[in-house]
Formats: structure tokens, C-alpha cells, sequence
């Protein structure tokens, strides 16, 4: 009975101590800190518009349990307001190239162009 209690007892100290040197030597098993809620490693460029190999070429970090969510949510968000930017842009180019072909189109048949030969004075 003895030698069973010093098995028994030789077992959970080995035991404890490859936990304790196991747990010194892997920490807390955080494998990246946490993510920063305002920025994320997935960047865009700032000084030019988004294209599509820009977007292809993004890589969001994997964890256990998916995608990181505040880079996931960062990034569409950045994705939304370049689309957002970009159809204001085309929506004014739009709205000048309408005003432009409506100054240079006469409204009233009578008018002729301008350089047209117009009415003669007798």
C-alpha cells in the first residue's frame, strides 16, 4: 500500500512540474495581443484610389476562431467610405458633364450656334 501512495504521489509531482515548466515556457497562450479597436496591420493606400488587386492582395490575420473581428470590421469600413468617395466623385463629374453638353446645346431652334454664319442684315 505504501509503494502505491509513493507511485500516486511521484506521479502528480511530475505531473506539477511539466505543467509549471510547461506554463513558463508557453505563457498564458495568447498567441498576439489584443487588437486595437482604431487601426489594424491591414492597410489601404491613402494617397491613390482602392483597386481591386489592392484588395486581393490583403491578408487578415487568421486566429482560432476565425478572422479577427476589428480588422474584418476596419476594413470594410475603409472599403465603404472609398466606394462612398468615389461615387460622390462620378456623381459631380456626371452633373459637370451634363451642365457642359447643356450650355453647348441650344434650347430654342432659332438660335444658331455661335461661328454659324447668322442672319444676314439687309
Amino acid at each position: 500500500m505504501l509503494s502505491f501512495l509513493v507511485f500516486v504521489l511521484a506521479v502528480l509531482l511530475v505531473g506539477g512540474v511539466l505543467f509549471l515548466v510547461a506554463s513558463l515556457l508557453l505563457g498564458r497562450g495568447e498567441t498576439q495581443p489584443p487588437a486595437e479597436l482604431d487601426r489594424s496591420p491591414v492597410e489601404l493606400p491613402d494617397d491613390r484610389a482602392v483597386t481591386g488587386s489592392d484588395v486581393r492582395g490583403l491578408a487578415i490575420t487568421v486566429t482560432a476562431r476565425g478572422y479577427r473581428m476589428a480588422e474584418v470590421d476596419w476594413l470594410l469600413g475603409q472599403l465603404a467610405q472609398a466606394l462612398d468617395t468615389r461615387d460622390a466623385e462620378i456623381a459631380g463629374l456626371r452633373a459637370e458633364l451634363a451642365a457642359r453638353s447643356q450650355q453647348e446645346t441650344p434650347t430654342d431652334p432659332g438660335i444658331e450656334p455661335a461661328g454659324g454664319g447668322g442672319a444676314r442684315n439687309a
